[in-house]
């Protein structure tokens, strides 16, 4: 390994070497996803509620956010992250992800147009995600899904991601009436024996969803000016290990 006594600049070697193993991932996990069976989803995090006092942090883990990222090339999304979320210089992203400082400055100017222009709309204050999955939890335990169909953006897309592992939809829903008709036949099969816990997911509040009291899956939603334009619900079992555990987010 390299001492880091003898490294002039320890944190943008740390930075180049972080962001290089980082792009490496990234392009695994791309050519994975080439096969992947039905949605892709990011993995959940189960997060501390703390993470929400940073905002800013808190929007650039969320699930909606994470899906937005995932419409970026490797290098657009290295360089946005060092940018906008850990605010480096210019020239030192150049150095981590090895392009000169004026491709950097048009990857970066790339990038936030197109994160801007797929991102959430309008603000979306906590109490609207929690109203929101209040419902969601009301439809379950009760079978009443109005309070829930009030809610959703006429253009709503549900994605759920099974991996090929666990039963899934296997194309996204798309519109209010589907995605009712879909989350009434869940509810259906998920009966009495399902437990809903509110939790923190990625930085956001989303919901644990437990049958026989094992972890069955995960359920995060996108608002847009205050209606749910998306329903993530994460099945993959490799992709829910790390729901016991709070993982530490900073920056």
């Amino acid at each position: 390994g390299v001492d880091l006594g003898v490294v002039r600049d320890q944190r943008a070697y740390l930075v180049r070497v972080t962001t290089r193993q980082a792009l490496g991932r990234l392009r695994t996990l791309g050519r994975r996803k080439e096969s992947y069976v039905g949605p892709w989803l990011p993995e959940p995090l189960l997060t501390a509620p703390d993470v929400a006092e940073d905002v800013e942090l808190a929007d650039s883990i969320s699930m909606a956010m994470m899906l937005v990222l995932e419409t970026l090339t490797p290098t657009e999304r290295a360089v946005f992250v060092l940018r906008e979320v850990f605010d480096l210089p210019y020239d030192e992203i150049a150095q981590a992800v090895d392009k000169s400082l004026a491709a950097v400055h048009q990857i970066a100017h790339r990038a936030r147009a197109h994160v801007a222009a797929r991102r959430p709309r309008g603000a979306v204050s906590e109490a609207q995600t929690q109203a929101a999955l209040g419902a969601f939890r009301r439809a379950v335990e009760t079978g009443d899904l109005q309070s829930l169909l009030d809610l959703l953006a006429p253009d709503v897309v549900a994605l759920s991601d099974g991996g090929g592992v666990r039963q899934a939809t296997p194309r996204p829903t798309v519109g209010a009436e589907r995605v009712a008709r879909l989350l009434a036949a869940g509810v259906a099969v998920w009966g009495p024996t399902a437990t809903l816990e509110p939790a923190r997911i990625n930085g956001h509040p989303a919901l644990i969803v437990r049958i026989d009291g094992e972890i069955d899956l995960v359920v995060a939603m996108r608002m847009d000016d205050g209606l749910v334009t998306g329903i993530y619900s994460v099945r993959n079992p490799e992709k829910l290990t790390r729901m016991e555990r709070e993982t530490p987010v900073s920056r």
